[in-house]
């Protein structure tokens, strides 16, 4: 008898992780599974623990492409739907995949489910697949609607992709424009402004205060340029290294929340994103508990994964979804509003995914009315920068205009 580390929730929605003997991973899972319980893992004892740093701490630090992980969703679906086993059509896709990042992975899943592990735990070992993936293959295998889950969470990454898509497209012109600003002001300060420092000196003129004070700051810039390029340079560095600690990312998440206009649109955007998330794993099977653990895992903000934590404990202690996540503070009230409906009609699913769409419009109609303010006020902002160092240039060479033909 060999001994695994099972993860499971009982019928309470409760968590629980224990140790227990049997002979085969399959033959514990298939034990518990008859008793009622919902099982997310089960893995061999010690084993697993020495694969766990080179294999799932190595993989953590991988990113998945989105796109070439739809491609595989796709044609995983296309080939069972087809009628072969899941273990031909993983071979035929870790042969063919070209994604140097994915297939490896799949070469992994491929040979744990050859040696008896079942999918979604398979796919899970790998530390590298979203959280709402296995967590919904994991419904479909109990259900025995693999193929129908898969083609559900396919729909969602077509979704979510293409909405990140608009958002990005968005937002490409706007940022082009700043750094081009930006290139100007340092070409201007750096470069131009020192020219004429040395044409006036040469002169000994007396300069008016908006042409000294120009000169002035555009010889610091100049004499300091590389030092602040270094020290811009490691603040930089400083700064990505705070957000990547816990209480630096839970800061400026509550930093995003709190700013006038862009704290509307972030927040709404991350409440489409968790509506969409749980409307697939409900959809999927999964109870109203366990989908809410993994929508908090799979949410990209620790103010939001925190309410979700709260909302779960509420939801478990017989609190309604919605009063338990108007008790956040953090969602919009419409969210709550749309949410207590399908709750009362028995259609929170839909209702969900209804939330995730009426959020997702509200978000492109207000970044693209926001975008379409911050266009015109770069140019503004550039063509009086622009103006005043024009002016404040020339100033002298008309004031000497003025005195020679006096």
């Amino acid at each position: 008898m060999a001994e695994f580390v099972l993860k499971y929730a009982d019928a309470r929605g409760l968590i629980k992780q224990e140790i227990a003997e049997a002979a085969t991973a399959q033959e514990l899972r298939e034990k518990f599974t008859q008793q009622g319980f919902l099982v997310y893992s089960v893995k061999p004892k010690g084993k697993f623990d020495q694969l766990a740093p080179s294999l799932t701490g190595a993989n953590r630090k991988k990113k998945l492409n989105l796109e070439k992980f739809l491609i595989f969703n796709q044609q995983f679906v296309t080939l069972i739907k087809a009628g072969l086993p899941i273990l031909k059509s993983l071979d035929l896709l870790a042969t063919r995949l070209t994604d140097a990042k994915l297939s490896p992975l799949v070469t992994a899943v491929r040979d744990d489910v050859r040696v008896g592990t079942s999918l979604s735990d398979a796919f899970a070992r790998q530390g590298v697949f979203p959280p709402i993936y296995v967590t919904s293959m994991l419904a479909g295998e109990r259900s025995g609607a693999l193929v129908e889950v898969l083609e559900r969470f396919v729909s969602y990454q077509r979704m979510t992709l293409a909405v990140r898509k608009k958002l990005i497209a968005s937002l490409i012109y706007p940022s082009l424009l700043i750094v081009l600003v930006l290139l100007l002001v340092v070409f201007l300060i750096t470069y131009v402004v020192p020219q004429f420092s040395s044409l006036y000196g040469s002169m000994n003129a007396k300069l008016p205060f908006l042409t000294t004070l120009l000169i002035s700051v555009g010889s610091t810039a100049q004499e300091y340029f590389w030092l602040g390029l270094v020290s811009l340079a490691g603040a930089g560095a400083a700064f990505r290294w705070w957000m990547k600690s816990e209480s630096g990312k839970e800061r400026l998440d509550w930093v995003k929340l709190k700013l006038p206009i862009a704290g509307e649109i972030w927040i709404k955007y991350q409440v489409a994103q968790f509506a969409r998330v749980l409307s697939t794993l409900l959809l999927g099977g999964i109870p109203l508990i366990q989908a809410l653990e993994t929508a908090a895992e799979s949410v990209g903000t620790r103010v939001l994964a925190r309410a979700l934590e709260s909302t779960r404990k509420s939801v478990r202690e017989g609190q309604t979804l919605s009063s338990s996540l108007a008790a956040t503070g953090v969602f919009p009230p419409l969210a709550i509003d749309m949410i207590e409906v399908g709750e009362s009609t028995g259609a929170l699913p839909a209702m969900l995914g209804s939330v995730a769409e009426f959020f997702e419009d509200d978000v492109q109609t207000r970044l693209g009315a926001a975008l379409s303010l911050i266009e015109p006020a770069i140019m503004i902002f550039m063509g009086i920068f622009v103006a005043f160092v024009l002016v404040a240039l020339y100033l002298p060479i008309f004031s000497l205009a003025d005195t020679v033909g006096g």
